[in-house]
């Protein structure tokens, strides 16, 4: 099967960050990291206004269940839902496990986008993610580029890179061992920080996946554009529920804030993994994130079945 990929769209503009401590498992479990993002992002877009009302999730029949035995994004299968999700957006396919391999450069000007969840060359993390893997693995195929990613982090440049580097990662990423230090890295920068923030702020797994979602897009930091920036926008507007807000009405906040940072940038005008998917699941009041799940991203139809 031919996996479309929306260059426009689906391959996300992150605007990440332009440099990463070498220490950067310092950060494993924080709530979510501070950075500073690269120095050509996108200019800041006049505030759109939100036409959406605030939600209030569908109240179940029976008692809820005690929080102990709520579903988390930590669990397993809510953890693979999780990526599946972000898979359809940035991918057409719900097979995540299928882009360990990926790279190419897909002209949204943060030269290579590759494996997991687009780590990219400009914006650092793809180098951190060759370090990583190479400190682990010393001589894997990868190892070799390490100068000239380091040359090209913070621009576009495809210099001593090219087509034997997009090979040398296509056989890495068939090897477990690269395909468990990707993950490593998803975990440490984007999902666990993402989640963590969401329990604090007394979120339920569907507020745990929108989190998770918006830091892969926009990347950590707080900048207005970023994840934290974009949280920060939403508590200006709405409580979340560990404050005593309502939680369908805090995630409506939250989306509404991200649109406005997905389309200060012209690549992100499409706004359906927010429209026709995750606003789809708030309204439906389904916080729990309980299969079946059926959503669509970019016109094209996805379902995860009970």
């Amino acid at each position: 099967m031919v996996v479309m990929r929306h260059t426009s769209s689906a391959r996300s503009l992150r605007p990440r960050w332009a440099a990463i401590p070498a220490v950067l498992a310092i950060i494993a479990g924080a709530a979510f990291v501070t950075v500073r993002l690269e120095s050509g992002h996108a200019a800041e877009a006049p505030s759109r206004p939100a036409a959406v009302a605030p939600i209030e999730p569908k109240v179940a029949a029976a008692p809820a269940p005690a929080p102990s035995a709520r579903p988390s994004l930590t669990d397993a299968k809510y953890k693979d839902i999780a990526m599946q999700l972000v898979s359809s957006a940035e991918n057409s396919t719900q097979d995540w496990r299928a882009q360990f391999s990926y790279i190419e450069d897909i002209g949204d000007g943060r030269g290579y986008t590759g494996g997991l969840i687009g780590f990219t060359s400009r914006t650092h993390d793809m180098l951190a993610l060759v370090e990583q893997y190479t400190a682990e693995h010393p001589g894997n195929g990868l190892a070799k580029y390490l100068p000239a990613l380091r040359a090209v982090d913070g621009t576009d440049s495809h210099a001593g890179l090219g087509g034997s580097f997009e090979a040398a990662w296509r056989a890495e990423g068939a090897k477990p061992a690269f395909q468990t230090t990707q993950g490593e890295l998803r975990d440490r920068v984007y999902f666990n920080p993402a989640v963590t923030q969401a329990k604090a702020d007394g979120l339920h797994a569907l507020g745990q996946f929108i989190y998770y979602d918006a830091i892969v897009m926009h990347g950590p930091g707080m900048g207005s554009h970023s994840f934290g920036g974009i949280r920060a926008a939403a508590l200006a507007k709405a409580a979340p529920p560990s404050q005593g807000g309502n939680e369908g009405a805090y995630l409506t906040a939250f989306l509404n804030a991200r649109i406005v940072a997905m389309r200060a940038d012209d690549a992100h005008i499409d706004v359906s993994r927010i429209e026709t998917a995750q606003r789809v699941f708030l309204k439906d009041g389904n916080v729990d994130l309980t299969p079946p799940l059926r959503w669509k991203v970019y016109g094209q139809s996805f379902a995860i079945p009970s």
